[in-house]
C-alpha cells in the first residue's frame, strides 16, 4: 500500500447512525492506490455483504470485486447515496454489484435478500456479516430498553436471521465471515450492550464453524479495534472523535483498507484450513485469544 495514514480525525459528529461516509473528515482510505491488479483470488464467487456501501464493508466490497467476486450489498434506506458510489466504482472496474436497500432487523427480510442476490447471480458462496450500530453511555441505568433491544437486533439478531438464511444454500468451499470487535475481548467502559452483541458473535462464530464443520463450510471472523468508520462520529462527541486510535499500541486509528486483506484472505482457497478463528486487526492490541 502506498497511503500514509492519518494518525487521528479532528473532532466531528454526525447527528444519526449508521452515519455517512461523504460526510466524514478526512474521508477513509478504503483502498489502496496500486491494487487495481489482483490474482482472481474470488473468481465466479458471489458474496452478500452487510454494511457494505460505507467503512468496512466499502473495503471490503472493493477488495472482493476486484479479486473477481460478484457483490450483493445490503445498506441501510439512508445509505442509498454511499451504496451508489461503491457500485459505480466496482462497476468501473469491471465488476458486477446488486444494491438491495433493507431493515435487516426484520427476520422476513433474509430470505428477500437471498432470493434478490440468487437471482441476479445464480448462487452464494460468501457472507459477511458487518452492519452494526453502538449507542455509547457512561452508566448501565441510562441504557434504554430501546437502545439495549436496537443494537441486538441490528448486531446480533439481523447476523443470526441472514445466516440461517443463507447456510441452506452454501456447500463445500463456501465459508461465513462476521465482524466482531476488540470489544468483544478487552470490553468497553460505555459500550456495555455493543461489547456483548460483539462477544455474543464471537460464540456465534465459534459454534456454526463446529455446526457446518462436516459440510466443508468455514466460518470465521475479524476483529477490528479503532478503525475510521461512519459509526465513529455518528457515535461519539467531538473529544472521543478526536482521541479515536490514539492509545493503541500503532498510536493511530486504523483505516477500513487494512482490513479488506483479512476478509479476502477467509474467503478465498488461501483459507481454506482456517474455521472457527477470528483474525485481530487492532493496531497492536493484545488479546486473550
Amino acid at each position: 500500500m502506498s497511503h500514509t495514514f492519518p494518525k487521528h480525525a479532528p473532532g466531528q459528529t454526525q447527528p444519526v447512525q449508521p452515519g455517512i461516509e461523504s460526510e466524514m473528515n478526512p474521508l477513509p482510505i478504503y483502498e489502496a492506490a496500486d491494487d487495481e491488479k489482483k490474482d482472481g483470488k474470488l473468481k465466479d464467487k458471489v458474496a452478500i455483504i452487510t454494511g457494505g456501501d460505507s467503512g468496512i464493508g466499502r473495503a471490503v466490497s472493493l477488495a472482493y470485486a476486484k479479486e473477481g467476486a460478484k457483490v450483493a450489498i445490503v445498506h441501510h434506506p439512508r445509505e442509498v447515496d454511499d451504496a451508489a458510489v461503491v457500485k459505480n466504482k466496482i462497476e468501473q472496474i469491471g465488476g458486477q454489484c446488486l444494491l438491495i436497500e433493507a431493515d435487516l432487523t426484520q427476520s422476513t427480510v433474509a430470505t428477500e435478500i437471498v432470493s434478490k442476490t440468487k437471482e441476479a447471480f445464480g448462487q452464494v458462496n460468501i457472507l459477511v456479516n458487518n452492519a452494526a450500530v453502538q449507542y455509547p453511555q457512561k452508566n448501565i441505568a441510562d441504557i434504554t430498553d430501546k437502545d439495549l433491544h436496537d443494537t441486538f437486533a441490528v448486531n446480533y439478531f439481523a447476523t443470526f436471521y441472514l445466516t440461517r438464511a443463507v447456510v441452506p444454500h452454501l456447500t463445500t468451499g463456501d465459508c461465513v465471515i462476521n465482524t466482531t470487535s476488540v470489544t468483544a475481548y478487552e470490553g468497553n467502559e460505555q459500550l456495555l450492550d455493543y461489547s456483548s452483541t460483539k462477544g455474543a458473535l464471537r460464540a456465534f462464530t465459534q459454534s456454526l464453524a463446529m455446526n457446518l464443520a462436516k459440510k466443508g463450510i468455514r466460518v470465521n471472523a475479524v476483529a477490528p479495534g479503532p478503525i475510521w468508520t461512519p459509526l465513529i462520529p455518528a457515535s461519539f462527541d467531538e473529544k472521543k472523535v478526536a482521541e479515536h486510535g490514539t492509545k493503541v499500541p500503532l498510536g493511530r486509528m486504523g483505516q477500513p483498507v487494512e482490513l479488506a486483506g483479512s476478509y479476502v484472505l477467509l474467503a478465498s482457497a488461501e483459507g481454506s484450513y482456517m474455521s472457527g478463528t477470528t483474525i485481530h486487526v487492532n493496531g497492536g492490541t493484545i488479546t486473550d485469544s
